[in-house]
């Protein structure tokens, strides 16, 4: 009787699953996409495990050489060495000014444009309407405590008198090639970083 009623029932489902046969096709597609959104998860994970593993290490010859929605990845990934696990890249159409975004161990929000030059120092200079538009939207829109610019080219001298007036920090070529291929975390190689939010197990 159990057995019958097994197959009673079975049966049952199969003819309303035929007559309804988008519910199957709607749970595929569901059951796809789980199963993509969970290798991709395992895949960044296990991305940023080999990173904080391998101590991550650009020299300037590579970032150069990068297109510049990579060399975005790049400082995301190099934040990330430092502490910040929930650092990632925003940049694209209608960003704001904002291509990455991070917030260090010490609680404070970093939000980061990135100014990539093919030609690294031949390249034209980072000036100061591309500041201005970091100076504009970090803090009001992203609600950054650290607003940063960085570049593996020129920064003009009008730009550097204007970020230090409006409290925002250029990394320029020289300084990016120091934090990429060092182990310092970027906010030990600038001046004037705003106090720590929260106590850290590294203050």
């Amino acid at each position: 009787m159990v057995a019958a009623a097994a197959i009673t029932l079975t049966v049952m489902v199969v003819n309303w699953l035929l007559a309804h046969w988008w519910v199957l096709l709607v749970a595929l597609v569901l059951a796809v996409l789980a199963g993509v959104g969970w290798v991709y998860n395992r895949q960044q994970q296990a991305r940023w495990d080999a990173v904080r593993a391998q101590g991550l290490r650009y020299g300037l010859s590579q970032l150069d050489s990068l297109h510049h929605a990579r060399f975005e990845d790049a400082v995301r990934d190099l934040m990330r060495r430092d502490g910040c696990r929930d650092a990632q890249r925003v940049g694209g159409r209608g960003d704001l000014g904002a291509d990455v975004k991070a917030t260090d161990p010490f609680g404070r929000r970093w939000v980061i444009q990135c100014k990539h030059r093919r030609n690294g120092a031949q390249g034209s200079a980072v000036g100061t309407p591309d500041l201005q538009v970091l100076n504009g939207t970090a803090r009001q829109v992203h609600g950054a405590d650290v607003a940063v610019i960085v570049t593996n080219g020129r920064v003009s001298g009008p730009a550097v008198k204007f970020a230090k007036e409006q409290r925002l920090h250029v990394v320029d070529r020289q300084t990016l090639a120091v934090w990429a291929s060092g182990s310092r975390p970027l906010w030990e190689l600038l001046r004037a970083v705003p106090p720590p939010r929260r106590p850290s197990p590294l203050s």
